[in-house]
């Protein structure tokens, strides 16, 4: 009888560490926060990092804060790199991005950014200014940080 208790109350107790596990099967939903390769991805918390060195400088990837597109309500922080071959996980460095006077002109209503290739092409345009380090104020990420992009569902 004993052993019957022992093993019943060691199920139980199984169940109940593992039953959050099952609860919510599947991926988890991350709201829109940024475009990265043409897609929109998810993070979750953020941690400011010190400047890097010469020797970890590369295990940074961009991410331009666009600070004055007429599109505000969907033109996200753009990413340098998606996770795949090129991406170093995760690690950040900020770059402020304004629309030149000449990109506002050309386009009117500019579109809308989703990949760093669309970045470079207006930057080379002159239809952008890329400063290094963040635009500051309530809601700007710090210059480097580390956070994870995560699938939008």
């Amino acid at each position: 009888m004993r052993r019957f208790t022992l093993v019943a109350v060691l199920s139980a107790l199984v169940l109940v560490i593992a039953a959050p596990a099952f609860a919510n099967p599947g991926k988890p939903a991350f709201t829109p926060q940024l475009f990265a390769d043409g897609e929109l991805f998810g993070t979750k918390g953020a941690a400011a990092l010190p400047a890097p060195t010469d020797k970890n400088a590369h295990s940074f990837d961009k991410l331009f804060v666009i600070v004055n597109s007429n599109n505000a309500d969907t033109q996200y922080p753009v990413a340098e790199a998606a996770p795949g071959p090129g991406f170093n996980g995760g690690r950040w460095a900020t770059q402020t991005v304004e629309w030149t006077a000449d990109g506002l002109a050309h386009h009117g209503v500019v579109p809308i950014l989703t990949s760093y290739d669309d970045v470079m092409i207006h930057y080379g345009l002159g239809h952008l200014t890329i400063t290094q380090g963040s635009p500051g104020g309530e809601g700007a990420p710090p210059d480097y940080f580390e956070c994870p992009l995560l699938p939008v569902k």
